[in-house]
């Protein structure tokens, strides 16, 4: 039995995880981290921060040598994401998503999230050098900052507008892996990538076995991260792969199934920790007024804006209403067009991923010039989409 002190301390303790798992804590935390990362970019000690992010760590002979902001993108994202696929796997099987209509309308949303920008891109810059590769910075949506922005904004809504967002998310990030993938991967391991599907399909055979040790699935995820990342494919895939294998309904006599107790147990290291750190080492870009200027009066960070402002909004939306209209897909339980177009709106927080694609696809003056155009309309989109959840919030909490 438990002894009597101990019982206040784990009370507390699992208080405040259960604070940590609510939606809107973990956006207060992700947005003053990237308010402390951007304001720390830009201040008199930026020297430090830099160093901090820049500083290496880790085996060479696993080629994991990384800096510290590389460990929190590629590492630390991956819990998030696995949380994510946990999620996703569960209003597949289980949810909001069993439905194929319902199923499908995230992916054609994020297919049209995904070509519109292109194309809107290419046309603002056609003609101006490295649009060529540009093109591919706003296809992204950072899955991580959009919902926060939901979360903070959207208190009212049905939760088929999260899970329509979190899908769309999803897709929308491998296809930008895809992309990163095919376009502007170096050198693709194949031993490497044999080595993960093979992980993956042990992960999967040990779940429909029912194994439950610990002892064997963390080291075996760890071994798919590796093996990912060594293959030159950007690792949080291997976060969401793992997720999606993960078993979700509970057995006879089983209480809860594995991909229940496990987005339980993480949520809150996921909301608290992975994201925050990850926002503080992604988010510290610099700022001046050369840079925000040159934005607005040069053909390349502009076709970014238009690509992730407008051509996200406008590839998002429209993509959904065609979708529903032809009858390929259902709109989202309890949802409008016009809180469709609120959530379209938060596909323009390309953000982190796009800002990964900036740095593999430019080089030079370019880079700075296409991330500050991805963090003004980063910033844009978040605004805009947060002014039109809060305001459709409203009008359900007065339906209800």
């Amino acid at each position: 039995m438990t002894s009597g002190p101990n019982r206040p301390a784990k009370a507390v303790v699992a208080d405040f995880a259960r604070y940590l798992r609510t939606e809107t804590t973990g956006g207060m935390i992700l947005l003053g981290a990237t308010a402390i990362a951007l304001l720390w970019a830009n201040s008199p000690i930026d020297d430090i921060y830099r160093a901090i992010r820049d500083f290496r760590l880790g085996p060479e002979f696993l080629h994991l040598n990384l800096t510290i902001g590389d460990w929190a993108k590629d590492g630390l994202l991956a819990l998030f994401f696995f949380v994510a696929g946990l999620e996703l796997k569960r209003e597949l099987v289980v949810g909001e998503l069993s439905r194929f209509k319902q199923a499908i309308l995230p992916v054609v949303a994020a297919l049209g999230g995904m070509v519109v920008p292109a194309l809107i891109a290419l046309a603002v810059g056609w003609g101006t050098p490295g649009i060529d590769r540009a093109w591919a910075i706003p296809v992204a949506t950072d899955i991580a900052f959009a919902l926060g922005v939901l979360a903070l904004t959207a208190s009212n809504l049905p939760s088929s507008a999260r899970v329509f967002l979190l899908s769309l998310a999803v897709v929308d990030d491998l296809g930008a892996i895809l992309v990163i993938a095919i376009l502007f991967t170096a050198k693709f391991d194949l031993v490497a990538a044999g080595v993960a599907v093979v992980a993956l399909a042990l992960y999967a055979y040990l779940q429909h076995r029912r194994v439950r040790s610990a002892w064997i699935y963390v080291p075996l995820a760890v071994v798919t991260w590796v093996a990912v990342h060594s293959a030159g494919v950007h690792a949080t895939i291997a976060g969401v792969a793992l997720g999606l294998l993960t078993r979700v309904r509970a057995d006879e006599g089983e209480e809860h199934a594995p991909a229940i107790r496990l987005e339980h147990r993480l949520q809150p290291w996921s909301a608290a920790v992975a994201v925050p750190l990850f926002a503080l080492f992604a988010a510290g870009i610099t700022v001046n007024a050369d840079s925000l200027g040159a934005v607005f009066t040069t053909a390349l960070p502009l076709a970014v804006l238009a690509g992730l402002v407008g051509g996200k909004f406008v590839g998002i939306f429209g993509a959904s209403l065609l979708a529903v209209k032809f009858k390929l897909a259902e709109k989202p339980r309890g949802m409008g067009w016009r809180d469709i177009g609120a959530l379209s709106m938060l596909g323009g927080v390309g953000f982190t991923v796009s800002l990964l694609i900036a740095d593999l696809a430019l080089d030079g003056a370019d880079v700075e010039l296409a991330k500050t155009a991805v963090l003004i309309a980063s910033a844009v989109a978040s605004l805009a989409g947060a002014a039109l959840l809060m305001h459709r919030s409203r009008v359900h909490a007065q339906e209800d």
